[in-house]
């Protein structure tokens, strides 16, 4: 990778400012000083310093949003302001979600640059299990639930079964749980349609074994742990 890129990549300026630090003599590799901006290294093995400080560089990130209503799960978008411009502390443009919400869906949103994890988490043959909490108009019950277990039929598609929990019933609003393993177009709103039953709000709290983080305020952020991207990785291989 070029130098200048690496720098800018890791937060250090825009590429016109970080060679400017390179041409004055700040930055060095393997302990010499380089002062050429296209000068290549390679970021897993060189150690480099600018002015004193070492360079810790990161192929991959991953970040844990709690997605607000009236952001696009997208990188770019022509109408709505996107969830990648709610990531503030990065520098690189290959950031994307994993997954989608709807644009007035709120909650658990992944974000990243590593299409591998993307690919394990989304793949249908890995049946990535997703939960969601939904407030709808109209009184949930067992027959629904047990329409739920054995597949939503919808006009264009019957849905995997999925599982409907009921939480509060309270002035012909229901409080649910449902968990799918499928993510399309308006998916569970579509679901409750087909019963003549309307989803009031949604909120995604768990992907695979990722819950969101309850100390995250809507439209905060925050990078996964170790831990938690360990169990993540682990278990989208495994399934």
């Amino acid at each position: 990778m070029r130098l200048d890129k690496l720098l800018a990549h890791s937060g250090y300026g825009t590429r016109k400012e970080v060679k400017s630090y390179i041409r004055q003599g700040l930055v060095s590799v393997n302990g010499n000083i380089i002062k050429k901006d296209d000068y290549h290294v390679d970021q897993h093995l060189d150690k480099i310093m600018i002015d004193g400080e070492y360079v810790n560089y990161e192929e991959y990130v991953y970040y844990m949003l709690n997605k607000p209503a009236g952001y696009v799960s997208a990188t770019t978008d022509n109408r709505y302001p996107t969830v990648v411009e709610l990531i503030d502390d990065y520098y690189r443009d290959d950031l994307f979600p994993i997954g989608r919400l709807d644009i007035d869906t709120e909650g658990l949103l992944i974000l990243s640059n590593d299409g591998k994890l993307s690919h394990e988490l989304l793949s249908p043959k890995k049946h990535c299990p997703k939960i969601y909490y939904a407030r709808v108009k109209g009184i949930v019950d067992e027959n629904d639930i047990e329409l739920f277990m054995k597949g939503i039929q919808l006009e264009d598609f019957t849905c995997q079964s999925s599982i409907l929990k009921i939480i509060n019933i309270n002035n012909g609003i229901s409080e649910v749980t449902v968990e799918i393993y499928e993510g399309k177009f308006h998916q569970i709103k579509r679901m409750f349609l087909s019963l003549g039953k309307e989803v009031l709000y949604l909120k995604r709290l768990q992907m695979n074994n990722l819950k969101l983080d309850e100390n995250l305020k809507i439209g905060q952020y925050r990078r996964l742990t170790d831990e938690e991207l360990n169990r993540l990785k682990n278990q989208s291989v495994i399934q």
